[in-house]
């Protein structure tokens, strides 16, 4: 299975309105959300292209294995039947969300929209007994997670947040690892994302680089979307809930013509005394797989996560790899509806990485790179930072922010645990 990282590029002309969600405010049927589901379950995705091309193709993987059937897809512009991956047969078609979950009967909601309209179409869903597959970033603010989480909570459905990162199986590995005490006592957890992003990367939607559009928050920056697994992986490893944080210090930049953050870190202190910084580029020189570290006393924990690789290295021992399999999302929600398997990403597992998303919302706006900081790199479409790719290691490595590595651009903000909402 694929584990690129969630892009929500949805095509432009698509993205400048959102999907209708007109719909009678009824309330969900019991038997919908009590009664344990039989397979194949019926979906319908919203958002079915850019990264919803990857949810049409992983539907296709369990329609073959008879466990769903794509009923529907929601988009304005209906996809054209090469679009459709062969196998999954004429899906009804409809840009009007609602109407679309009423005509099908789907039980699962599969959401791939710009990040602004996840909180409706989940509740749109919601209401209607309809489970959910929410990309992540579940919601652009701490307060729309709220409705959206407590709004479906009233409904009784289920929902899975998109992170499929946590869906390794070397996350509780590691995590046992850790408690076993095989590294010492935890200093600190690191997390470092390396990668490149071309210009038109930034032009292909409205939203895209944006912290906010017509007044609505989007927050498109490294940390909340394209690397927001690094956050959030590193959250689940130190096993942080949202009332363990303390206090959350951001250093934000952009050497791309855009709004957001595009080189950034992030300090999240904790009432264990145990900090998690994470530190990633969309200008990386050298683009490399993003990990996340655990420091401890006698050794480290190294965790490609979109690899499922895994390295311990520890005092008195040759250092040690490990890969480990992983469990699709979308299949975990399919069989938590079935036979009751553990749920694996509620939105509760996710409520820390929304108040680093609520951090950075509120923060100053990035500081624009200084023209000597970055440069263009001759033939190709995108902007370099010199020097952040060993900037981004060594802030992971050490615990620390670009301003304390030296980095002369950087500027710290910091936030305390209560976040407005």
């Amino acid at each position: 299975m694929s584990t690129t990282e969630p892009q929500h590029t949805t095509e432009p002309q698509r993205t400048t309105k959102p999907l209708s969600t007109t719909e009678p405010q009824r309330t969900a049927e019991p038997q919908r959300t009590t009664e344990p589901l039989s397979a194949p379950v019926p979906i319908v995705l919203a958002g079915a292209r850019g990264h919803g091309h990857w949810h049409l193709d992983n539907i296709r993987r369990l329609q073959d294995k008879g466990i769903v059937r794509l009923a529907g897809i929601c988009e304005l512009t209906p996809l054209t039947p090469d679009e459709i991956p062969e196998g999954l047969g004429a899906p009804e078609q409809s840009a009007d969300f609602g109407a679309l979950l009423d005509s099908t009967g789907a039980r699962i909601a599969v959401i791939c929209t710009p990040i602004p309209t996840h909180t409706d179409l989940a509740l749109t869903a919601a209401r209607r007994g309809v489970h959910l597959l929410l990309e992540k970033p579940p919601a652009p603010s701490y307060a729309e997670f709220r409705r959206m989480a407590d709004g479906v909570a009233e409904t009784g459905v289920v929902c899975q947040i998109g992170f499929q990162s946590l869906g390794s199986h070397a996350v509780p590995a590691i995590r046992e690892l850790i408690s076993d005490g095989v590294i010492g006592e935890i200093t600190g957890f690191g997390g470092a994302g390396a990668w490149a992003r071309p210009q038109s990367y930034y032009r292909r939607a409205p939203w895209a680089g944006k912290r906010r559009l017509n007044g609505v928050d989007v927050v498109d920056g490294a940390l909340t979307n394209p690397l927001a697994h690094a956050v959030a992986t590193a959250l689940a490893l130190a096993g942080t809930r949202a009332e363990d944080v303390t206090r959350i210090e951001t250093e934000l930049a952009h050497a791309n013509a855009i709004e957001s953050d595009d080189t950034s870190c992030v300090r999240i202190s904790t009432a264990d005394g145990r900090p998690i910084v994470v530190a990633v580029t969309l200008c990386a020189e050298d683009p490399d797989e993003p990990y996340v570290v655990a420091h401890g006393g006698r050794g480290r924990i190294t965790y490609w996560y979109k690899q499922d690789r895994v390295l311990l290295q520890r005092a008195g021992h040759g250092p040690e790899e490990y890969e480990y399999g992983r469990t699709d999302l979308l299949e975990n929600l399919v069989d938590h509806l079935t036979d009751g398997t553990e749920l694996l990403v509620p939105p509760a597992a996710t409520e820390a990485f929304m108040r680093v998303v609520e951090a950075i919302r509120t923060a100053p706006d990035p500081v624009q790179l200084p023209d000597d900081a970055w440069r263009l790199l001759p033939g190709e479409d995108r902007r370099t930072v010199p020097g952040i790719d060993g900037l981004v290691a060594a802030a992971a490595d050490n615990l620390a922010l670009y301003s304390e590595l030296g980095a002369p651009w950087a500027s710290t903000t910091a936030h305390p645990k209560e976040v407005s909402t």
